[in-house]
């Protein structure tokens, strides 16, 4: 059951391109993809999707060369600095701070757009929003301030919720913020915060079982490449196996079979900043360029999963949701 065609009017600006605008593109951009995770979940049909709003098609007149860390961080500078030497037109780094970090350090030329959850100014890759300055630019989906709207979902959810477990990287940066959100959403609507660390699988199963121990009454997982885009089918197994009613940042969660999740659209974040990839493209300068943040979130809740979980969502919160998962 679908509430707003949120994602379709999203990215309906491709229809609306004229053909004559695609066809003046040069034919010769290179675009360097760099992400932290795989290839398949770097969003690349969002990056199509993108660069076709601005005339830009695969095979015609621009080519990609991906470079993916699979998760492990420490390849990043590497993988960065064979796109640098490849001669790309733009780097587009995607799924956190990272890809953006590693090539700003190798070039300070060369334009950068960013597309992932934190706050690209506390993260040190533009100077403001307004005003990026230097060859960086992109978008947020701001994934790392929306703890208090998530825990308020919870205890719309569960009436009785007392006891809320976070999941978070602690070797993140995305971590730090996170924490000073949800600590003052936990104190202002009386909920107990439990705060779980881990980087890497066995942490995370362990994290689990923690929590059962702690008996805590529901899950929210933090925002980081790493959960999202990594470890998200084993996150989702978990949460399903513990039985812990669990909030997720995005919808990629919630339709692989996560109860609930509430944030801005992912694919659509990587939308909009290949979308300025195209801009670059065309000319334009990455310090002249906004970063960019949403100003629509989303609501998407998994009815299968709830009732496998023997719970029942409130009307109310079936009436506000984007999206129900039957």
């Amino acid at each position: 059951m679908r509430r707003r065609p949120f994602l379709r009017l999203a990215s309906a600006g491709v229809l609306a391109t004229p053909l004559t605008a695609r066809a003046q593109k040069a034919a010769n951009a290179t675009v360097g993809l760099l992400t932290t995770a795989t290839l398949d979940t770097a969003g690349l049909a969002a990056v199509r999707k993108g660069l076709g709003e601005r005339g830009y098609v695969e095979g015609r007149n621009v080519t990609f060369i991906a470079r993916a860390a699979e998760g492990n961080y420490e390849r990043l500078p590497a993988l960065a600095a064979e796109l640098v030497a490849a001669n790309v037109s733009v780097i587009l780094g995607v799924g956190g701070p990272f890809p953006t970090r590693a090539a700003k350090a190798i070039t300070t030329t060369l334009p950068i757009v960013f597309a992932y959850g934190g706050d690209p100014v506390a993260d040190g890759l533009v100077a403001s929003i307004s005003r990026p300055g230097g060859n960086v630019t992109g978008a947020t989906f701001l994934g790392v301030t929306l703890a208090g709207k998530r825990i308020q979902i919870l205890r719309d959810l569960l009436p009785r919720v007392a006891n809320i477990a976070l999941l978070v990287n602690p070797t993140s940066s995305l971590t730090p913020p996170q924490l000073k959100d949800a600590e003052a959403a936990a104190t202002s609507l009386d909920v107990r915060l439990h705060v779980f660390n881990a980087s890497t699988a066995e942490e995370i199963d362990a994290a689990f079982d923690a929590m059962v121990r702690a008996r805590v009454d529901a899950h929210m997982l933090g925002t980081d490449p790493s959960f999202g885009l990594v470890h998200t089918k084993r996150i989702i197994a978990l949460a399903a196996r513990t039985r812990l009613p669990t909030i997720y940042p995005t919808r990629i969660e919630t339709n692989d079979g996560g109860l609930i999740s509430y944030g801005a659209s992912f694919y659509d974040t990587i939308r909009q900043a290949a979308g300025y990839v195209g801009r670059i493209l065309d000319g334009e300068k990455p310090a002249d360029l906004p970063a960019l943040q949403p100003t629509t979130f989303e609501l998407v809740i998994n009815a299968k999963t709830a009732k496998t979980l023997g719970l029942t969502v409130p009307p109310s919160l079936l009436a506000v949701a984007d999206q129900v998962i039957e």
